[in-house]
């Protein structure tokens, strides 16, 4: 920090800043106040000496200079001290609005954007500012918003730093909570510019904490968003008067991050977000849609995100499903998730499900072993791989948690002949993890409860057809447990095998 620097501050404010720090030298002072100031009691004990405003005044100061890119060091030292001065001390939050600290701040931050060669770590530093003075309450909420909505915020996102998104993400989710209007807003013409612009960016540069998150959670799943969100990230070039709809596989990365971080979120809270009619819909559509990728689909080497735009958004798509349907079963009451997964059985879920599973490759551990299966008329089954690593065991997951104490469903699988295609599922698989677990479960859950898929299978194991090499090879059988009515696979003793 050069002798230009201390030019710019007024003796009165160095002698407060040295007086609070006990020091002589501005860099080492700040240095000082910035640990200070990470304590509740630091932070109360500053405020008293009206640190705040004196550093707020350096910032002008530094803001309306010349040469203002040979300051930035003090600059940042400056916002450090800011955002731990207003991390939770309401006196400091106060003063920071009173004093205008808002429209200061801001400034910079709209300068830096506009720069070209823009100091992430000053704009990083300066959103958290903001942030921390928006926990104050509405006011400080207010003040911010109306500052930098809609044009800063998107000005601020076209960075495209992993630094600045992160902290941008909880300036506008803060703001936002606070004033569910706000999410309305978000949700307009402006908005949507600045949402995509958010996802574009923690697409292409990532993020590393879960404001991102919380955002995507309220707009795409709560305000049940998804799907508007979902076309706004569309990206491949279509020629002048082609219909974008008749390019059924082809999707943007950004689409296939969005559903990922999607079925982040509803795995990590299913037991609390509540997936409206509309969004499960709109997601077994773009399921539906993507299923053409089958067509010319190498075995997958990886599980995902496999680097593909199109099997990743087949595979989140199917995953965000297979939550779905689960919720019920994980929460105490099914309260509107049983609708939503009638819903989706009354579009068609189980049919499309059984299909694609009937149209896989065997599992490894077949093909192994079988040079080729025939049906029962001698024709060969078909044969498509696995697009990705888990393919297979999602497509079962989703059954299972289909037929979870849903007669309906259950019978359904015993009317589209599908209760010994669920039985040769109980195997492992190299390229499907878990596939056996989640093959069990899905046989237990067909059973349990219906006499007549219980029935077919005791059946199937009388003509050996249930006794199936792949099951038979793990020592397995069925049973029903006459008591509990409940089925599962028991060990065969060796004496039987």
């Amino acid at each position: 920090m050069g002798d230009d620097d201390e030019c710019l501050v007024s003796e009165e404010t160095l002698n407060l800043l040295y007086g609070a720090s006990n020091t002589s030298n501005l860099e080492k002072s700040f240095e000082i106040l910035i640990k200070e100031s990470k304590s509740n009691v630091g932070r109360s004990d500053l405020a008293s000496k009206s640190v705040l405003p004196a550093v707020l005044k350096l910032v002008n100061s530094l803001a309306n200079a010349s040469h203002r890119q040979r300051h930035h060091l003090l600059l940042s030292l400056c916002f450090k001290l800011l955002r731990n001065l207003c991390a939770g001390e309401i006196a400091n939050q106060n003063s920071f609005l009173e004093l205008n600290g808002v429209t200061i701040v801001s400034d910079i931050l709209r300068l830096e954007a506009g720069s070209s060669r823009p100091d992430q770590g000053l704009v990083r530093w300066g959103l958290q500012v903001l942030a921390n003075v928006s926990l104050a309450g509405k006011q400080h909420q207010c003040a911010v918003w109306e500052e930098l909505y809609p044009v800063g915020f998107v000005s601020l996102t076209r960075l495209g730093s992993k630094e600045t998104c992160d902290p941008l993400c909880m300036v506008i989710y803060t703001c936002c909570d606070g004033n569910p209007e706000w999410f309305r807003e978000l949700l307009s013409d402006g908005g949507w510019s600045l949402m995509t612009e958010i996802v574009r960016t923690a697409a292409s540069a990532g993020f590393g904490e879960d404001w991102l998150k919380l955002l995507l959670s309220r707009i795409c799943l709560e305000e049940s968003q998804s799907s508007a969100l979902f076309s706004k990230l569309y990206f491949v070039d279509v020629p002048d008067g082609e219909n974008i709809d008749s390019k059924e596989d082809q999707f943007s990365s950004e689409q296939a991050f969005l559903l990922q971080i999607l079925s982040e979120i509803l795995n990590e809270r299913i037991r609390d977000v509540t997936i409206s009619v509309d969004v499960a819909l709109f997601l077994f559509g773009i399921f539906k849609k993507s299923i053409g990728v089958l067509e010319h689909a190498l075995r997958g080497k990886s599980g995902l995100p496999s680097g593909s735009a199109a099997v990743d958004i087949l595979g989140y798509s199917l995953i965000i499903l297979r939550d779905i349907c689960a919720q019920d079963s994980v929460r105490d009451n099914r309260e509107n998730t049983e609708d939503v997964v009638d819903v989706l059985l009354s579009h068609g879920l189980i049919e499309l499900t059984l299909n694609l599973l009937g149209d896989l490759e065997p599992p490894a551990i077949i093909r192994k072993g079988i040079k080729q299966f025939e049906n029962q008329d001698g024709a060969s089954c078909s044969s498509k791989p696995c697009p990705y690593k888990g393919f297979r065991r999602d497509i079962v997951a989703i059954i299972g948690n289909c037929v979870y104490r849903r007669k309906q469903a259950q019978d359904e699988i015993r009317y589209r002949n599908g209760i010994l295609l669920l039985l040769q599922q109980c195997v492992t698989d190299d390229d499907n993890p878990f596939l056996r677990e989640w093959g069990i479960w899905s046989v237990r859950n067909m059973l349990e409860g219906n006499e007549e898929n219980q029935r077919i299978v005791a059946e199937l194991e009388l003509q050996g057809s249930a006794n199936v090499p792949e099951i038979a090879a793990l020592g397995l059988r069925v049973e029903v447990d006459q008591r509990t009515r409940r089925a599962k696979l028991v060990n065969v003793p060796s004496n039987e095998q």
